[in-house]
């Protein structure tokens, strides 16, 4: 059973934008994980709190990939292979907690 994906938009104090997201990301919520990214990159520097992912699927890492020159992603040790052999790590800035 897929665990829902709970998406919550905060702000550093510095003002950049973070997407904070819970459950799992998969083809069955990519469409509101894309949405919620770029809605809240627009077109800036973003942070997208992965901590509480449980499981990231390609769909999701594609949303992510649109936006890797500009992305920070704070990610559990259990996404940090996904992100590095799918190259996301090369191209945004990664901290595995």
């Amino acid at each position: 059973m897929t665990t829902p994906l709970t998406l919550t938009d905060q702000r550093r104090p510095d003002g950049t934008p973070v997407l904070v997201a819970e459950g799992e990301i998969d083809m069955s919520n990519v469409g509101e994980f894309r949405a919620a990214v770029d809605r809240a990159a627009g077109g800036g520097r973003l942070v997208v709190d992965l901590t509480a992912v449980d499981y990231l699927d390609s769909a999701g890492l594609a949303a992510l990939f649109a936006h890797a020159d500009r992305l920070e992603l704070i990610a559990p040790p259990l996404l940090g292979p996904v992100l590095t052999v799918s190259g996301l790590a090369d191209l945004a800035t990664v901290h595995i907690t």
